[in-house]
């Protein structure tokens, strides 16, 4: 067989990814004594590599009694191709140190992918210095893997200046710097070069697009998509719906998030597996847990994500007996969970009390799966201890474990010895909390409380001091309602919406319902020196409550109140919203910046402890 036909056939293997044809070949080749002919041994090593069989590539590279930099070249796309960039830069200095050969244009994109792929910009930069000293220094493939290494780095403006070399842009290299902006936040770039390109495609949108979402500019991405829509891109590629699934799920626009299910469906990618998975932590996330249930029993191939994403989501809901009967099932299978997967699971344990069965998780997880646990995991942990009253084995944990508790940690400790009566503990953990100068409003209200109970009044005058200062920098609480084809954000005190007669009357009517059944407002989270009066009066215009009322007043009857909240639900709005649903009997669902709350029938899904 003549070699250039054995050339042919495996570059044919590596671009069709056949490894038993490729490796058919590769005996045939042994057989005719070409093994060392010309330049088959590179081919065998990038077939090997494209096709994944990455051991193989690397014991035919280490055979080779000859390397040049195409061998190089061909081992290190290989490691990048496996996901093992680390591998790729550490194998690169035996090509100079052994070898004694100088990188070409091919092994500086490889280094550079490598960077890229582990956000090594210091590596990054010192490929790049010796790329400009190069004889290769003007090759624009490796200047686009410049512009996309410094892009996904975080590095934007060095992206511009490696994007504005490149003599020749193709489609590749506006992508990168598109996604780049985007991904920064810097969306008035990032369209602008957009609308520079001569003809946009899928994946300059999906750059795009993607980007937005990842940076938190939800609506601005929908936007886009619609826009994307009109000039009739075809989508043929489902990434892009997947993107702006998640830009659902992230402001829990659940009618929208039925709208691109529906676009999903009309376009034939129901079977994409990450498409269903990213409906699934949509609808979990947009508090529609029945469909995001169905939307999982759907899918024909599951795997860890899709498995996490519902465990996870009937977690975050408060539904752990479902959470754990669905990863016993998972298990069974033979799919194996990932650290996501154990976040959900230690979490579901401490909505019901599973102290043994979340401490049997987290040595599962390191013994079983060999995972290292994370802060994420430690903190899921101490919740677990603290809600079911294990207060010394939490404050434990907390001085015990690996990480460096954060102000959320402390405070959930804080939280929990005021909710089970130890005010020595609470004093003592307030005072290190308190030394940590916190940065999260809740967490001072939570300290003036605890100093209160312990009557330590000269601790609660530092503290509503401090909360003077930090009420310069207080993110403003803000409520939205998703009405389906509208929605509704209100701050907290606002009195302009067209309504607010309507909103204010409603309100009034519930608040003399409640007090009826035994309301008394709890103000303990107002810090303002004020009267009483004074104080429920703001309480009475917190945001949740205007959405409560506007939902009521244009709502569907019967119908579910879906609220998402930016901060945590107060105390007193978490009473109201209780009496308020078992009043009006309608089921109430809020997303605060913590959980979920589902409340019905007077009980809310969180036990009141959040």
């Amino acid at each position: 067989m003549p070699c250039s036909h054995l050339l042919h056939q495996l570059q044919l293997c590596a671009r069709r990814q056949l490894p038993s044809h490729g490796k058919a070949l590769h005996a045939n080749i042994i057989k005719t004594g070409l093994r060392q002919s010309g330049p088959l041994p590179n081919n065998l090593v990038d077939m090997y590599g494209k096709c994944g069989l990455i051991l193989d590539a690397v014991k035919l590279f280490d055979e080779m009694p000859h390397r040049d930099p195409v061998s190089w070249a061909s081992i290190l796309t290989a490691h990048n191709q496996a996901k093992l960039p680390h591998k790729t830069l550490s194998l690169f200095p035996d090509m100079l140190g052994i070898d004694w050969l100088q990188p070409d244009h091919f092994v500086f994109a490889s280094l550079v992918k490598a960077c890229a792929s582990l956000g090594c910009l210091r590596l990054g930069k010192q490929v790049h210095a010796q790329f400009v000293l190069s004889p290769f220094s003007d090759d624009d493939v490796v200047k686009s893997s410049l512009v996309d290494m410094y892009a996904k780095c975080g590095v934007v403006d060095s992206a511009r200046l490696a994007f504005d070399s490149i003599s020749c842009k193709n489609s590749v290299s506006w992508t990168a710097m598109i996604s780049g902006y985007a991904r920064s936040g810097r969306k008035s770039e990032a369209i602008e070069l957009l609308r520079g390109m001569q003809e946009g495609n899928l994946f300059s949108w999906t750059a795009l697009i993607s980007g937005l979402v990842q940076s938190g500019h939800w609506i601005d991405a929908f936007n886009l998509f619609i826009e994307m829509r009109r000039e009739g891109i075809d989508i043929v590629d489902p990434f892009i719906l997947s993107s702006i699934i998640g830009a659902s799920a992230n402001f829990a626009a659940l009618e929208l998030g039925k709208q691109v299910h529906c676009l999903v469906l009309a376009l034939g990618f129901a079977s994409s597996l990450f498409v269903s998975n990213a409906l699934v932590d949509m609808y979990a996330k947009c508090s529609d847990v029945i469909a995001a249930k169905s939307t999982f029993d759907s899918i024909y191939r599951k795997d860890v994500v899709s498995w996490t994403s519902i465990i996870v989501g009937m977690a975050q809901h408060g539904r752990a007996e479902e959470a754990l009967s669905l990863y016993d099932h998972m298990v069974s299978t033979g799919i194996n969970p990932n650290e996501v997967t154990f976040v959900g699971l230690i979490y579901a344990c401490s909505h019901v009390g599973l102290v043994s069965k979340g401490r049997h998780l987290f040595k599962s997880m390191v013994e079983d799966y060999r995972l290292s646990p994370s802060l994420q995991h430690y903190t899921c942990l101490l919740d677990l201890f603290s809600r079911s009253g294990h207060l010394d084995e939490a404050e434990n944990l907390l001085n015990t474990m690996p990480f460096k508790p954060d102000e959320a940690a402390w405070a959930a400790l804080l939280s929990a010895c005021k909710r089970h009566g130890n005010t020595k503990m609470g004093t003592r953990v307030a005072n290190h909390l308190l030394s940590l100068e916190p940065q999260d409003p809740s967490t001072y209200i939570l300290l003036s409380n605890a100093f209160a109970g312990a009557a330590m009044w000269e601790n609660v005058s530092k503290v509503r001091k401090l909360m003077a200062v930090m009420e310069i920098e207080k993110e403003p609480g803000y409520s939205c309602i998703d009405l389906g084809k509208e929605s509704q954000v209100f701050y907290a005190g606002e009195s302009s919406n067209p309504k607010k007669d309507q909103i204010f009357a409603l309100l009034k009517e519930l608040d003399e319902e409640m007090r009826k059944r035994g309301y008394i407002p709890d103000t303990s989270s107002v810090l303002h020196d004020m009267e009483q009066q004074e104080k429920e009066r703001q309480l009475f215009w917190h945001s949740e409550r205007l959405a409560l009322a506007y939902g009521l007043l244009k709502a569907v009857p019967g119908t579910v109140i879906r609220i998402v909240k930016n901060l945590r639900v107060c105390g007193d709005c978490h009473i109201v919203l209780k009496f308020a649903g078992s009043i009006v009997e309608r089921e109430i669902v809020v997303r605060d910046a913590n959980r979920f709350h589902h409340f019905k029938d007077g009980r809310c899904s969180c036990n009141d402890f959040w």
